[in-house]
């Protein structure tokens, strides 16, 4: 345990505040990214992580919890697809190219002036990249209440958002809402990407909201199972990056410990590669044998939208 664990680990107040806000944000992004696997809606989830940039250096720049701003961005961002076009399936990369570009040239200025003329180091980094060691306890429950917020609301229209998701003819038959349903979806998704910028940096919480849904999609039938694999994959590598980079401190003389966001996102990408390879799908399919068989793919995610 010892070579695992360094010293003062479980003792670490930073490390604790890290394992919760990790293990959330991580549950939130998994819930939210499946769907934005399956409604293909990845290129969206980029172009908020820009968005929430923006609103992040914003909010650090005037001196309020970066938090906020992350959040505040991206719902904005989200806002402005949608009213661009983001509920038309041809003009979803039309809209989101037009607020990345914005939001980017936004970011490009409020990130300057957070260098040039914030007493504050470390802008940058802590915006573009995370500091999860570094955040505030109080921000605690407000991570937790916007988590719980978000999910709810994902609950709430489960079903309509399922069946818009894999046939809007459907929708469309039985009386569903497209469109506010999936501007609900769009501020659900600027939240977990604000969230999850708090762990691992604007620039890189996509990792953290695709990664794992992508992973699960590949390894289960049913969206419920997506849903509880991806969680899992997005908790361990959260925790694991949390530890290891705990763990760097003591692996070089300067210590100077590796970014959390460096091992969460390594881990992210190691888990996608290994759901591709053939032992681990037999490995699936001899588990599905042994404890009943699953309908395939097609019958499972058609009878899930019907």
């Amino acid at each position: 345990m010892r070579t695992l664990f360094e010293p003062g680990f479980f003792a670490s107040a930073p490390v604790h505040v890290a394992l919760a806000i990790g293990a959330v944000t991580a549950i939130v992004s998994a819930v939210v990214g499946v769907f934005t696997v399956i409604r293909s809606q990845s290129f969206a989830g980029h172009a908020l992580t820009d968005v929430a940039t923006t609103g992040g250096s914003g909010a650090f720049y005037l001196g309020i919890s970066p938090l906020l701003g992350f959040i505040g961005g991206g719902v904005i961002g989200a806002g402005a697809m949608d009213l661009v076009g983001v509920q038309r399936v041809r003009s979803r990369d039309m809209a989101t190219g037009v607020v990345l570009g914005s939001a980017s040239g936004l970011a490009a200025l409020f990130l300057y002036l957070d260098t040039t003329q914030s007493a504050t180091t470390g802008a940058t980094q802590q915006i573009l990249f995370g500091s999860i060691f570094t955040v505030d306890p109080s921000t605690i429950p407000l991570v937790v209440i916007l988590s719980v917020v978000t999910l709810l609301a994902i609950g709430l229209i489960y079903r309509p958002l399922l069946i818009s998701s894999f046939s809007a003819e459907l929708a469309r038959a039985r009386g569903i809402n497209a469109r506010g349903i999936g501007l609900v979806f769009m501020i659900a998704m600027a939240v977990a990407v604000g969230l999850s910028s708090i762990a691992v940096g604007s620039i890189l919480s996509t990792a953290l909201l695709i990664g794992p849904a992508a992973t699960s999609v590949r390894l289960v039938t049913h969206v419920r199972s997506a849903v509880i694999v991806a969680s899992v994959i997005g908790v361990v590598t959260a925790w694991l990056g949390i530890l290891f980079a705990y763990d760097s401190y003591y692996w070089m003389p300067s210590t100077q410990g590796l970014p959390v966001s460096f091992f969460i996102v390594a881990l992210i990408f190691l888990s996608y590669l290994a759901s591709g390879l053939p032992v681990v799908h037999r490995t699936i399919e001899w588990l599905r044998g042994s404890f009943g068989r699953s309908p395939s793919r097609t019958t499972s995610l058609s009878s899930a939208a019907t």
